[in-house]
């Protein structure tokens, strides 16, 4: 694992050009450009990577959109691996979840790549992760209160599935757990949309997952979303009451999924892809696409993302500790 100090040099290193130079162009445009990404088609992220891929066509840094390459499974490192020894010429991208960049180097040690590994590009959308329930528990469960007198009352059935192991989401039932004095027990998945599958259909109790991934399912009446894990309540999910106004302030979580190359990846190339995809991210099509998923559209300069994991980082360091859970636990 790389220490503090070399964890935040190696980040600024990859940025310094692309803050002094931000629309730096190629002298030319990549021919066709790959997005990995390390959960399934559909999920909160793909949208990101797939609906800021289609409009990167036509611009500095790719004439053609890009093709997205989910490789689902172990929590999103796969993709990551993968492209830890991809071309550095831009032509292979990823799109990660911020945990995978801050939090697993907590939890992992042998994880296969450093944050050494990866240049940051720009953050591309921020979310929020909730907890809900579905068939399997009682429907007068309808408060947070409410279901974890229910998982006391029902400790053999008290699950609940997360995108995977040593995700946000685990971390944040696992908090749910300790603060509430209840056992919870953990069921990972690869990727989110297979645990909230589990929950409609009565397989799994409840599910802590990114929350817009609830959207079409709670419409539907399918499942009830009791909590989500923004510092105010999510847009789209308004009249469902935050976990620190239900008496939980330590469990609050937004994450963000953003764009990243490999680390050797040329200054230049940084800052065109750059520039392409915060351009996009100002399209109101997207926006309003994303916001459709549960994602709020939010671009950045490399810098500002790199300051991002190293907060996350620091933040997440005791709060591993304190649940106790390790790649190998």
């Amino acid at each position: 694992m790389t220490t503090r100090r070399h964890f935040v040099q190696t980040l600024g290193a990859a940025t310094a050009f692309g803050a002094l130079h931000p629309f730096a162009a190629l002298a030319e445009a990549l021919n066709q450009v790959k997005i990995l990404y390390g959960f399934p088609a559909g999920s909160a992220g793909d949208s990101v990577a797939r609906r800021v891929g289609d409009k990167l066509g036509n611009t500095a840094f790719t004439k053609n959109a890009a093709v997205v390459d989910n490789r689902p499974g172990a929590g999103g490192r796969i993709a990551l691996e993968a492209l830890k020894t991809s071309p550095a010429d831009g032509s292979v991208l990823a799109v990660s979840q911020a945990s995978a960049l801050s939090t697993y180097p907590h939890i992992y040690s042998k994880l296969n790549y450093t944050i050494s590994d990866f240049a940051p590009i720009s953050i591309g959308a921020v979310m929020t992760h909730g907890l809900a329930v579905g068939p399997m528990v009682p429907a007068e469960v309808k408060t947070l209160k409410d279901y974890i007198a229910w998982a006391k009352a029902n400790p053999k059935d008290a699950s609940y599935g997360s995108p995977g192991a040593g995700s946000t989401p685990h971390f944040l039932g696992a908090l749910l757990g300790l603060n509430s004095g209840t056992e919870l027990k953990h069921v990972p998945y690869r990727g989110s949309l297979p645990a909230v599958n589990d929950v409609v259909g009565g397989q799994i109790a409840s599910s802590m997952t990114p929350a817009g991934d609830y959207l079409p399912f709670a419409k539907a009446g399918k499942l009830r979303v009791l909590a989500t894990s923004g510092n105010k309540r999510a847009p789209y999910f308004p009249d469902v009451p935050t976990f620190a106004e239900q008496g939980f302030p330590e469990i609050v979580a937004e994450e963000w999924f953003g764009f990243i190359a490999p680390a050797k990846t040329p200054a230049s190339v940084i800052s065109a892809a750059n520039a392409a995809i915060t351009t996009a991210l100002k399209d109101p099509a997207i926006i309003e696409g994303l916001f459709a998923v549960g994602l709020v559209a939010q671009g950045s300069t490399p810098e500002e993302m790199k300051k991002s994991i190293q907060s996350e980082y620091e933040r997440w360091g005791p709060l591993v500790k304190k649940i106790g859970f390790t790649a190998e636990s």
